[in-house]
């Protein structure tokens, strides 16, 4: 398990001028490059009063030989701040780094060491100690530039951790939902109009248990049907008697005994994987419930439109309670990913979306505007706006989303529900063409 940490950084020249420089830096008493591999971890330290030649060495792999070394260090420099630099941001050995009070963290991104270590060594040669030696060498003399992580506080950690697990699991439900369609399109297509596009809901999963094969469908009783049906609440008689003439008339795709075999062999696996994986997210979204209802930020972000009970705590997670983790609302936008990046070669101008970003806070700021273009009037008009003028879906969700984390950093800044009076007001005073479109919006939903 990791701990979720504040933004770190990227390569040093993603910097951007508008960024504040870090604080003044501490006095440590000793600086550690530390590479970290699959097997070894080298080390290369370097002690501040120290006239002498970096010491390097190497430790194996395991929770025991990372914690006696850990310990040695402390110990050696008598509880005095010690900075470490590694290519990580996140994961167990960032976490129990930073469960030393004494100990700073200062990722590296693996661009930046590459890039440092190629201009030394054209060869392209990399090896571990050496490595540890590039990653002391950047922490030396370029701390200036780098960022320190700042751990979340617990009640944010624990918040986020269950959110980010339950969209794994729910993407494990995507991948296996996906899988039993291509199964059933080759074997029992049948299937599929009778249940529609959620192969992960109780209907579906009770049916293919049930009725695996187009074989064993046919042998049930009319009465067997409709009963199953009002049992899993479809209750439209033209709706079950559809699909009660569908099987009747029903032909097998193959009647290949080993093909059908193996088919319903892997559909059984299958709908048992779903089983599984939606009882847990039941139980993480009740976790997830419990947290976000007790988060001291929990006001703010359950108000914001369309955010809903996936959402509304995952953006909760992304900022958290710590307000001096972020210095602007330009700051988070970057952090996230959806500030654009822009390249100038001579007269050309590229702009292109920012590559180094955290893929799960990206997609939970893009996910919600796209949600907020349904119950937000404002949203939507912007979406619109731009789609007239031939922008493409994607890039519209990500120009919204960069907007609302303007207005969500000032509501989180000053502990304040969202209003969407307040920003219609400023629209209206910017001159924006926005407010014609809400009001033309607001007619046609009054007509309808």
């Amino acid at each position: 398990m990791h701990t979720p940490l504040a933004p770190s950084p990227t390569a040093l020249s993603d910097r951007s001028p508008a960024d504040p420089l870090p604080p003044a830096p501490l006095s440590y008493a000793a600086y550690v490059g530390l590479d970290w591999g699959d097997y070894r971890h080298a080390f290369a330290l370097q002690a501040a009063d120290s006239l002498t030649p970096p010491e390097t060495g190497q430790f194996d792999h395991g929770a025991e030989q990372l914690h006696t070394w850990l310990d040695a260090l402390c110990s050696r420099f008598g509880g005095q701040p010690i900075a470490i630099a590694l290519e990580a941001s996140r994961g167990p050995v960032v976490a129990a780094l930073l469960e030393h009070p004494t100990i700073t963290v200062f990722p590296i991104h693996p661009a930046t060491s590459a890039n440092f270590r190629r201009a030394f060594r054209p060869s392209g040669a990399s090896d571990d100690v050496p490595d540890a030696l590039v990653l002391l060498d950047l922490l030396r003399h370029h701390r200036d530039r780098l960022t320190s992580l700042l751990p979340l506080d617990l009640q944010t950690q624990e918040l986020q951790l269950h959110c980010e697990a339950r969209r794994k699991a729910v993407d494990r439900i995507t991948l296996l939902t996906n899988s039993v369609t291509s199964l059933l399109k080759g074997s029992y297509p049948q299937a599929l109009a009778m249940l529609g596009d959620r192969l992960a809901a109780p209907l579906a999963l009770d049916f293919l248990t049930r009725w695996p094969t187009l074989a064993r469908l046919q042998k049930a009783k009319a009465a067997t049907l409709r009963k199953f049906y009002h049992a899993h609440n479809v209750r439209r008689p033209e709706s079950i008697e559809a699909r009660l003439a569908l099987a009747a008339a029903a032909r097998p795709l193959s009647t290949n005994p080993a093909i059908l075999g193996v088919n319903e062999l892997s559909l059984a696996l299958l709908v048992a994987e779903l089983r599984v994986l939606v009882t847990h997210v039941e139980r993480f979204n009740h976790a997830i419930a419990t947290l976000f209802s007790a988060h001291p930020e929990r006001v703010v972000f359950a108000s914001l439109p369309g955010a809903g009970k996936a959402l509304a705590p995952r953006l909760c997670a992304a900022f958290g309670t710590q307000h001096e983790r972020f210095t602007s609302a330009a700051s988070v936008q970057r952090y996230v990913g959806v500030a654009p990046v822009t390249e100038k070669r001579g007269k050309s101008v590229y702009t292109h979306w920012r590559w180094s970003a955290p893929a799960f806070l990206r997609q939970s700021f893009v996910e919600w505007a796209g949600q907020s273009v349904r119950s937000c009037l404002w949203a939507k008009a912007f979406y619109l706006h731009a789609k007239a003028r031939g922008k493409a879906h994607s890039t519209i969700l990500r120009a919204l989303a960069f907007r609302w984390i303007r207005f969500v950093y000032r509501c989180w800044q000053t502990g304040t529900p969202y209003d969407d009076g307040r920003y219609l007001q400023a629209l209206k005073k910017s001159g924006s063409p926005l407010p014609a479109l809400i009001e033309k919006l607001t007619v046609q939903l009054a007509k309808t």
